[in-house]
């Protein structure tokens, strides 16, 4: 019997996990009668309200292991999904996709359709069915490294740690505390060092598979077209690379330079500064900023931060916290890092991260709560594909607001000098973070240019990339754990070619901050309708919503760069 069409084409109730419950509506997707443009129209809602469980059951199974990573049972529910429903859903995704763009009424449906209908093009030029076994041996790779890396903890002053409660060692005012921090957590990290390059040797051979039976010659190619990256180029990029260089490594250099000088040495070793975020110890000494002590006062005070801002942002948090969505303390078996995620279905956003009470924990905490309310201003709109906003302007939300809320730290410190503090060292942030962004984008514009590499020339690249783009550095006694430093970023694991995203962003949320200065209310409302449209325009159209400009050139980094140069001279007197 074929089952009912319109708003109770999806039980409320239907178990997603399973692919028994689902191939019945898939069929009757693949076999309905259709007629007319209004009756396609009718088919892509059935198949949103379809892809809003599934997206949501995977969403649950993903959260409810990663919050748990010791957790077998979890880690099974996941991997089952992976395995039994998802190369399914490919099957049929690619036979809906066909069935749509090849009707005859396709080109009678309304312009709201045409983005989505390009993405469809897309994905069935590339669409491989021999791809999907592939795809389902990289995810359980994927789950594995990060298995590894959640079960990493270290004895260090006579606990067990877990790696977000160590990072407030490494700032320490103590330098032999920090030291012997970082070689305790680095001897951690090599002792899994080997299995994690085992795991990334089989992504990139996998990954590159991938690419040849979709007839790419690279992955790289495969993926700027697997991530609709519609609107820049592989030689954009490049230009992005050569930018950081030449505007932000200068400035860079200076910080690292007062850095040197505030510490009384005469050159940095690796617990001396995160070269990924700039922080590390006051260079006067003072102590580390610490602006909470609990994830609760931390949730209090940004409820305060948000609704002293705006009514809208305020009322956007508070609902954050009445629908119980936030995992955010640290503890053993938590997959590291911090992330969004949107349950399409219940239209709820789920905060993932690990807070020990830093203050780089308060700025992951915004950027993710930055993530929310872009889906909540987005929720509205009706399909799926119109909610699944372009990666690159997902970040802007979220990194617009790190910069935006700067003048209500204050909330976090008794007094003035510390959320002055908290400003500049985000500031420094920034400028460390575009370079680790090149760093790590060309270092996966390499890998899979040269699939065919040896661990011994990944290292060697890796270290060339880490000089043209990094610190100042003594690593003496520890070029062993440098040359495998990459295993640090997830991204590389996980989602690959997802980095210069945050590049792409940061020029953006430079910008709306920009506005901020000369008309904040402007720079919200901008920043609320640019949001609000989700994946209903272009990523050039989303940034001109915005009143920003989508660019990589050279130009483009000295204006927002400098005006950030110019904010720490200020921050800094």
């Amino acid at each position: 019997m074929r089952a009912k069409m319109g708003n109770d084409f999806v039980p409320d109730d239907l178990d997603a996990s399973k692919w028994e419950n689902l191939e019945p509506l898939t069929r009757d997707l693949l076999e309905r009668k259709l007629s007319c443009s209004g009756c396609l129209e009718n088919l892509i809602s059935d198949s949103s309200k379809l892809a809003e469980h599934v997206s949501e059951t995977g969403a649950l199974l993903y959260i409810g292991m990663t919050c748990d990573t010791e957790s077998e049972e979890k880690k099974g529910s996941f991997l089952e999904f992976v395995s039994n429903v998802r190369p399914r859903l490919s099957e049929f995704s690619d036979s809906l996709n066909r069935r749509i763009v090849n009707h005859p009424s396709v080109d009678d449906l309304p312009e709201r359709y045409d983005l989505m209908l390009r993405g469809m093009r897309n994905d069935i030029e590339i669409f491989r069915k021999e791809n999907i076994p592939l795809g389902v041996r990289q995810t359980e790779l994927v789950t594995e490294a990060q298995s590894i890396n959640g079960a990493m903890t270290v004895d260090f002053h006579g606990e067990e740690m877990t790696f977000p409660q160590m990072s407030k060692f490494l700032e320490s005012n103590d330098r032999s505390e920090r030291q012997a921090a970082w070689t305790t957590m680095a001897g951690r990290r090599m002792e899994d060092n080997e299995r994690l390059s085992e795991i990334f040797d089989e992504l990139i051979s996998i990954r590159h598979q991938i690419a040849l039976n979709a007839g790419f010659e690279s992955y790289t190619q495969y993926m700027f077209r697997a991530m609709h990256r519609f609107d820049y180029t592989i030689e954009d990029c490049l230009e992005f690379h050569d930018s950081v260089e030449s505007v932000c490594i200068p400035i860079l250099n200076e910080i690292n330079m007062n850095r040197r000088a505030g510490l009384g040495i005469s050159e940095l070793r690796p617990w001396d500064v995160n070269e990924k975020g700039g922080s590390g110890p006051d260079i006067h000494g003072k102590d580390p900023l610490r602006p909470f002590d609990t994830v609760e006062e931390m949730v209090e005070k940004l409820s305060d931060m948000f609704n002293e801002i705006s009514e809208d942002l305020g009322g956007k948090f508070d609902r954050l916290v009445e629908m119980d969505t936030l995992d955010l303390d640290t503890r053993k078996g938590k997959a590291p890092g911090g992330y969004q995620y949107y349950l399409e279905k219940s239209r709820v956003p789920f905060i993932f991260m690990n807070a020990a009470g830093l203050q780089g924990d308060l700025e992951t905490m915004i950027h993710e709560a930055g993530h929310a309310f872009h889906s909540l201003y987005c929720g509205h709109l009706e399909l799926i594909d119109e909610r699944d906003y372009p990666i690159e302007f997902a970040e802007v939300a979220s990194m617009s607001m790190e910069l935006l809320t700067q003048p209500w730290w204050d909330k976090f410190y008794e007094n003035e000098e510390d959320a002055l503090r908290a400003r500049r060292t985000h500031l420094e942030g920034v400028v460390f973070l575009l370079p680790w962004i090149a760093t790590i984008d060309s270092f996966q514009h390499w890998i899979y240019a040269n699939p065919g590499h040896s661990r011994e020339e990944r290292a060697e690249v890796w270290l060339s990339i880490r000089d043209k783009f990094g610190s100042d550095m003594n690593w003496t006694g520890h070029t062993d754990f440098r040359e495998v430093s990459w295993q640090q970023q997830g991204h590389l694991f996980g989602v690959p070619f997802y980095y210069i995203e945050y590049g792409i962003a940061q020029l953006g949320s430079l910008q709306l901050w920009k506005t901020q200065m000369g008309d904040p209310q402007k720079a919200l409302d901008d920043y609320a309708k640019a949001m609000s449209l989700g994946n209903t325009k272009t990523l050039p159209e989303l940034f001109e919503a915005a009143d920003l400009r989508l660019g990589f050139d050279e130009g483009h980094f000295l204006s927002l760069l400098g005006m950030v140069e110019s904010e720490l001279s200020e921050l800094a007197a």
